[in-house]
């Protein structure tokens, strides 16, 4: 099967799963997991042709007049996530319908609609090769993961959580595709194959620098990097399922994606490796440090994500072979270890309703083999042999050895790694192992959907940490080979030898092994000092957020207060003051010279128009006003007719008669006189007003005579509008043919509006009274 249609195959599971839930009540996990199994199954068939350096791709025309088409590229570092996402999707869709075994099949389907949608969205992310239907897939993840956040919607801390994730995220989609639209720009392309390919020609440009910077946005508030990590924590707001799927695996990795396919494009350009380096670096610090705070199960497994997003930041800033391996590698081993860890901890949390890492203990006795999995799951995030974390972790200090870089990265990368074994070995020791200090309750016990993701997950860790060869050569060689864009031959294999990098592990485990022991000593020492974490948090994010509140409360309270006079004279003043900037800007007064004669006809119609206008200000009776108004009007017909325009002037003719008509019909149901609802002082003001208003107009309408017309769209309608209408009335052909759909609209929005009118005069039977 080709393999853009496995993005269709996951879209219509999206469709189905909902209306399915209520066929198949508690199986429907296991039966719509079949779904991604079968996306998962289908792109192995493509292991082999990839292995062999070949990139499939697929195109298929979408909006060929702005060069964007339905574009796929699958090489070895697609395949890879695309594996990833649908092997682990599979085993979330089996988890979530055990999760919510006992909750309404109505809302067992929604979130498997859900969980389908988001894959969908990262298949199509991965697989893109066009960048604008990357960008769609890319926006499409962050309302998706917006929906799963906040799934309980009940719950204000989920909404919140929601709102937050798809401000940041989305927020950072903007820029991504401004950095896109700036590459269409440059290059005259979209295609992600052919900007590789002219990346030299990318970055020899002028707006390089702004390119690489917006992408760089977009990908660090995707993938949680500093400044922007504070969203991924909060996050953990969504249904245990949603979280290992999305924070966890793959979701989050997307942005780490993006700049690892961008690497291959920016990678000589000076700063831009230095810059990843140095905000990877920042962030899995941070994040560290957020680990050793965090007192929720999940918050420490969410926190030491944001430590490994901050790891892959940097690795790919790194240059080399082991680089790219050592990426792929941690790519690979954290999807492994941190979704089987996800799984083991909304189990606990299932089982006992408690979330806090303090209050969970002993609970070895009653989910025995989740307690396993969390314990093979955990020491494969500890890095030690014969996991695969380990080969990763070697591979993490190889790179970093390899590169120029001093020993800061170094001593980051050891001292987050350290913190990464104490997490490992506090989430799978203390709420299993740990004596439980009152009688344990357990609400829900261990299930075969519960056990299925964690169990499969741990074993893969252990597996491709004994036999590294295939995943090597099938897998992390190609995907490392479609990064650098030259083939890479790895040796991933479990022994390296008595090397520096040993000793560097064998360090991190020591230091780890002391923060396992002393972590409440630690966590309770952290804690003292909120104020100085606070800023490391979304403190930032809530008074700009609140900021924005405000200034939308007083626009409101001060633009938007209900009164039409205000609406007015701000509309009014705005263009008064951009007009009379623009001409005291201009470098000459040449625009107000008088061209041609004054013609006697149009100076008196004119007149009489103003004289028109005038009355309508003066006079009280609302009649006598509708006349004046009417006077303008018809003036203005005569103008058109004056200036060869027979047709204009019969339409504004028929629009005034209409007019008077309607007006006078509701005048009818109205006082015939007014009163000013306006004191002395606002009449006066609003007359200061108009008239600056009028005089800009008539330096803006004197100025258009003596200021060359631009005929283009004239001449092409002149040109076109028999050939293509069949019309020679050009007006008529315009507004029939070429503003089809825009004249029906009006002339509907025209019907409503007689019809609200009609309906609001029948509603008051009694004439009105006058009210002088």
């Amino acid at each position: 099967m080709n393999f853009e249609w496995t993005i269709l195959i996951a879209l219509a599971g999206a469709i189905i799963a909902k209306p399915a839930s209520s066929l198949l009540g508690r199986y429907t996990g296991w039966v719509v997991s079949l779904i991604p199994l079968f996306i998962f199954a289908s792109l192995l068939t493509h292991l082999a042709p990839v292995a062999n350096g070949e990139a499939l791709i697929a195109q298929l025309a979408w909006v060929p007049s702005l060069g964007v088409e339905l574009a796929f590229r699958l090489d070895g570092f697609a395949l890879l996530f695309g594996l990833l996402i649908s092997g682990i999707g599979t085993l979330v869709v089996i988890y979530a319908g055990a999760y919510f075994a006992e909750k309404p099949s109505a809302e067992i389907g929604r979130f498997l609609s859900l969980i389908m949608l988001f894959m969908t969205a990262m298949l199509g992310t991965v697989l893109s090769d066009n960048l604008i239907v990357m960008f769609v897939f890319w926006e499409l993840t962050s309302l998706a993961s917006f929906l799963l956040i906040g799934f309980d919607g009940h719950k204000e801390a989920a909404r919140k959580s929601a709102l937050q994730s798809l401000i940041v995220t989305g927020g950072g989609g903007l820029a991504l595709f401004a950095g896109i639209l700036l590459i269409g720009m440059t290059l005259g392309t979209f295609s992600f194959t052919e900007v590789l390919a002219r990346s030299n020609e990318l970055v020899a440009s002028s707006w390089a620098i702004p390119i690489a910077v917006l992408i760089m946005i977009g990908a660090f508030t995707k993938s949680a990097q500093f400044p922007f990590h504070f969203w991924l924590p909060n996050a953990m707001a969504a249904p245990t399922p949603a979280s290992a799927y999305l924070h966890s695996a793959t979701m989050v990795k997307l942005g780490v994606f993006l700049l690892a396919r961008f690497d291959g494009v920016f990678a000589g350009m000076p700063g831009f490796g230095h810059t990843l380096v140095v905000f990877g670096s920042l962030t899995m610090v941070v994040a560290a440090l957020q680990a050793l705070r965090a007192e929720g199960f999940k918050a420490v497994l969410a926190q030491s994500t944001v430590a490994s997003l901050g790891i892959l930041v940097m690795l790919i800033g790194l240059t080399g072979e082991v680089a790219a391996v050592a990426t792929v590698g941690f790519i690979l081993s954290h999807a492994l270890y941190k979704a089987a860890l996800f799984f083991c901890a909304g189990t606990a949390i299932h089982a006992t309703g408690e979330t806090r890492l303090d209050k969970l203990a002993g609970l070895a006795r009653f989910l025995p083999v989740t307690a396993v999995a969390a314990v093979l799951a955990s020491l494969s995030m500890a890095g030690l042999p014969p996991f695969v974390g380990f080969i990763s972790k070697e591979y993490l200090f190889e790179a970093q050895l390899a590169n120029d870089w001093n020993i800061l990265p170094i001593a980051a990368a050891v001292l987050v790694n350290a913190v990464m074994v104490g997490v490992a070995g506090v989430v799978s020791i203390r709420p299993f192992y740990f004596k439980s200090e009152a009688e344990r309750e357990i609400h829900h016990g261990e299930t075969s959907g519960l056990l299925a993701g964690p169990l499969l997950l741990a074993a893969g860790g252990i597996l491709i940490g004994l036999i590294p060869a295939p995943a090597g050569q099938w897998l992390i060689g190609p995907a490392a080979s479609a990064l650098l864009g030259q083939p890479v031959d790895v040796s991933f294999k479990l022994w390296h030898g008595l090397t520096p990098m040993l000793v560097l592990s064998m360090l991190v485990v020591a230091i780890g092994a002391v923060i396992v022991i002393q972590w409440t000593r630690i966590h309770n020492a952290l804690r003292r000092y909120d104020t100085l974490y606070a800023f490391l948090g979304d403190r930032f994010y809530h008074k700009a957020l609140n900021g924005v509140l405000a200034m939308a409360r007083l626009s409101t309270r001060v633009l938007q207060n209900g009164d039409q006079h205000r609406y007015t004279t701000l509309v009014v003043l705005a263009v008064t003051l951009g007009l009379a900037i623009a001409f005291l800007a201009a470098p000459s007064a040449d625009f107000l010279a008088s061209e041609g004669s004054i013609r006697i006809s149009v100076a008196l119609v004119l007149m009489l128009t103003v004289v028109g206008a005038l009355a309508t200000i003066f006079v009280r009776s609302l009649i006598a006003g509708l006349v004046s108004v009417g006077i303008v009007g018809f003036g203005s017909a005569v103008i058109f007719m004056l200036n060869g325009a027979p047709d204009l002037a019969l339409t504004q003719m028929a629009v005034e008669t209409l007019i008077v008509i309607l007006m006078t019909a509701v005048l009818i149901k109205l006082p015939s006189r007014r009163r000013h609802s306006r004191t002395l002082s606002e009449r006066r003001r609003d007359g200061v007003i108009a008239s600056g208003f009028a005089v800009m107009m008539f330096i803006a309408l004197a100025s258009i005579g003596v200021t060359p017309i631009d005929l283009r769209l004239s001449d092409y309608f002149g040109e076109t509008s028999y050939l293509e209408a069949y019309g020679r009335n050009v007006v008529n052909v315009i507004l029939v043919d070429y503003r089809a759909i825009d004249t029906l609209g009006e002339i509907v929005v025209v019907a409503i509006a007689t019809i609200a009118a009609w309906g609001l005069l029948r509603g008051s039977l009694k004439p009105a009274r006058n009210k002088e």
